[in-house]
């Protein structure tokens, strides 16, 4: 039964007046690494370093096993800020800054994610958006910092007219 007068209530990203700089917003579910992960995107990327793909080779380095390859964690910890921060709201990367892996990520850890608004402006040449500093910081099942990365972006204003996201006209969110 259709119900016209129900309010839609759509998932997506924080408007650029959403963002408080200072906030730290906590990612959840985290994403475990799997072997299969790990190999799949290393192999995709064209990365060869057996560090990733040979268990024998790696067994005898200084950590003792395969590590996941450290541009899978940044992209997934990037990735997990995505569905509360930017779905649907981000124009553009525009850098990323202080990338840093102070510890490393084995097959089968759980990577979490949190990001703090370092600060944001309103753009100066392009009106309806804003650039807002994210500092991203992964941290496995123990609590321990795997990564960290500094990631300017373009953000979009809340529309007043229609919802740039749907294409349907603003909706009461």
């Amino acid at each position: 039964m259709a119900d016209n007068n129900r309010r839609i209530v759509e998932q997506r990203g924080l408007w650029f007046e959403e963002l408080d700089p200072g906030v730290r917003y906590a990612h959840h579910p985290g994403r475990t690494l799997t072997e299969a992960d790990n190999v799949m995107f290393t192999t995709l990327t064209m990365n060869t370093q057996p560090l990733h793909l040979d268990a024998a080779w790696s067994a005898r380095q200084p950590f003792g096993q395969r590590l996941i390859n450290s541009l899978l964690t940044l992209s997934t910890l990037v990735g997990l800020s995505v569905s509360q921060l930017t779905l649907g709201t981000v124009v553009a990367n525009l850098g990323f800054q202080e990338v840093r892996f102070p510890q490393p990520m084995y097959i089968g850890d759980t990577l979490y994610g949190d990001t703090i608004v370092r600060e944001k402006r309103l753009s100066k040449t392009r009106p309806g958006e804003g650039i807002v500093t994210f500092e991203h910081t992964g941290r496995n099942q123990d609590g321990v910092i795997v990564a960290g990365v500094v990631r300017l972006t373009l953000v979009q204003m809340k529309p007043s007219g229609p919802d740039r996201i749907s294409g349907h006209p603003a909706r009461q969110r």
